[in-house]
């Protein structure tokens, strides 16, 4: 038999502290603490990787402030359990909560390779850099067992089709004899987000991504075979983790990356209770004073969703973040990041398989 949980309080391995219904959920439901039901603090919520087969893989952007037109993401919800995560609202279309469902249950496109062959094999088709990442993470633990994002980047080897990839996993290592080959080829460009470089802080944050040191491990790892790599420095929070920005800069240049880009934390959705909540949990005493700092950043809102200043925020507060990652970038002699241009001519459609086989 299950219970409601009646309290916020930390799971060992998770970000989320608590499983809100989501916003398109019909019924609410409100635990009560009647003294019977005790849940051990220990508790570790296990994660539940379902099937899922696709009917499209390729998502389009149009979005003014995001550097890619074309998306792929192999994995619904992510196991990093990022508590800062804007992508988990998008559980509520599953009827799932964006907090511990988002991070415990989780979606793999089995079909994925399949679906993305014939989607590049139409004669439509015009040939984009696709990012590889821009909702969940491709290289969350489950890609050890699924390896769709490897099957992902095979394919896209195979017809010189370039792409983007974000991540703060360094099982991204685990495919530099795909990446490589593409990187001389100009068909990659690999970004590595990293945000804090205070690991105690970072397994609150980010309770099962790469720690911060084993990520700029990667970004050294990736220069040195010749993959070009830049450093996201995303998302940044006032008072919590922005003291960092100009060291993380600093040590990425050193790393061998070649560009820097930042964004700052933004709270759409049910972001808004679980990051709350989370602070509540973590970081009690300066909880009220970092969503004061993010209010100030997103006019007087804890989130403003204008294109012009959603990723970046507002106001005194955000003109000092942003004059302080352009000076360390400056210092660091790095690119902005999104400024790669990858090559889109060698693309060759790929192969449909058939039963009857090929004539020539």
């Amino acid at each position: 038999m299950s219970f409601p949980i009646p309290t916020t309080h930390p799971h060992k391995g998770r970000g989320a502290a608590s499983n809100p219904e989501g916003r398109f959920e019909k019924t609410r439901s409100v635990a009560e603490d009647d003294g019977w039901y005790r849940e051990d603090e220990t508790t570790r919520p296990p994660t539940e990787t379902r099937e899922e087969l696709a009917r499209s893989v390729i998502s389009r952007n149009d979005s003014p402030d995001i550097g890619f037109d074309q998306a792929l993401n192999p994995f619904r919800g992510c196991e990093h359990g990022c508590i800062y995560c804007y992508a988990r609202p998008s559980h509520g279309y599953l009827n799932l909560s964006a907090g511990l469902d988002f991070e415990t249950k989780l979606f793999a496109k089995i079909n994925l390779e399949e679906v993305l062959r014939g989607e590049l094999a139409k004669r439509s088709y015009v040939c984009k850099p696709i990012n590889i990442g821009s909702n969940t993470d491709p290289y969350q633990p489950i890609e050890k067992k699924w390896r769709l994002t490897r099957a992902a980047l095979a394919l896209l080897n195979e017809c010189n089709h370039p792409c983007t990839i974000v991540t703060k996993n360094a099982l991204i290592e685990r495919d530099l004899d795909i990446l490589v080959p593409m990187a001389e080829r100009n068909l990659v460009h690999v970004f590595i987000s990293i945000n804090s470089l205070d690991n105690k802080l970072a397994s609150k944050l980010e309770p099962r991504a790469s720690a911060p040191h084993r990520r700029m491990k990667a970004v050294e790892t990736l220069s040195r075979v010749g993959v070009p790599v830049g450093v996201l420095v995303a998302p940044i929070i006032p008072a919590l983790n922005e003291k960092d920005v100009e060291a993380i800069i600093e040590q990425a240049g050193a790393a061998g990356a070649r560009s820097i880009g930042y964004t700052c934390v933004r709270l759409p959705h049910e972001l808004k209770q679980l990051f709350r909540e989370w602070l509540e949990v973590h970081y009690p005493d300066r909880a009220s004073h970092i969503i004061s700092l993010i209010q100030q950043m997103n006019g007087g809102k804890d989130y403003d969703s204008n294109f012009a200043t959603r990723m970046r925020g507002q106001g005194v507060f955000a003109d000092i973040i942003r004059k302080r990652v352009q000076i360390a970038t400056r210092k660091a002699g790095l690119d902005r990041a999104w400024d790669t241009v990858l090559d889109t001519s060698q693309f060759v459609p790929p192969r449909i398989s058939s039963p009857q086989g090929e004539l020539f």
